[in-house]
């Protein structure tokens, strides 16, 4: 089963593999103390023979460059501020293929519907779902009736 931790608490592992080594424990014993296989310390052993502790450090893995900078993202979220309806879509909903649309006109990039997504969660957004609410909803009467009429309801309730 592969490992789920985070790349630090990896490098972590590794480390103490090799200091339990150190202190002349055998691989298997070390393997079966951190819970892993005995081919994984064996494959450590190997790496930090080659390359030092440098070569179990745990390594950024970098991926394609974004899209767009950091200035690019800073008028994209503007723009999603705005609303929808601002950028003539009939809804106050972003989805994620509206957002790529709205991005492909501001800035001419293309976006996957996958990589927009990755592109929010990289401005810290995250999915949200609007509230259904009937669009001849009198805010002023529900506040009204829960101040006035629900306290009398409910106490008459109770007296039952």
């Amino acid at each position: 089963m592969p490992y789920t931790g985070s790349r630090k608490e990896a490098e972590r592992r590794r480390l103490r593999a090799m200091a339990l080594l150190d202190k002349g424990l055998a691989q298997s014993r070390v393997a079966a103390k951190l819970g892993v296989t005995p081919s994984a310390v064996s494959k450590w052993v190997k790496a930090r023979e080659a390359g030092g502790d440098a070569a179990l450090k745990a390594k950024p893995h970098r991926g394609p460059p974004p899209k767009l900078n950091d200035r690019q993202v800073a008028r994209l979220e503007k723009r999603l501020l705005q609303g929808p309806r601002k950028h003539g879509y009939a809804t106050e909903l972003w989805t994620l293929p509206r957002i790529a649309e709205l991005i492909r006109r501001c800035f001419d990039v293309t976006y996957d519907p996958s990589g927009v997504w990755h592109l929010l969660t990289r401005m810290g957004w995250s999915a949200q779902k609007p509230e259904r609410r009937a669009r001849e909803r009198d805010e002023d009467a529900i506040v009204r009736w829960r101040k006035k009429d629900w306290p009398r309801i409910k106490k008459r309730a109770t007296r039952r």
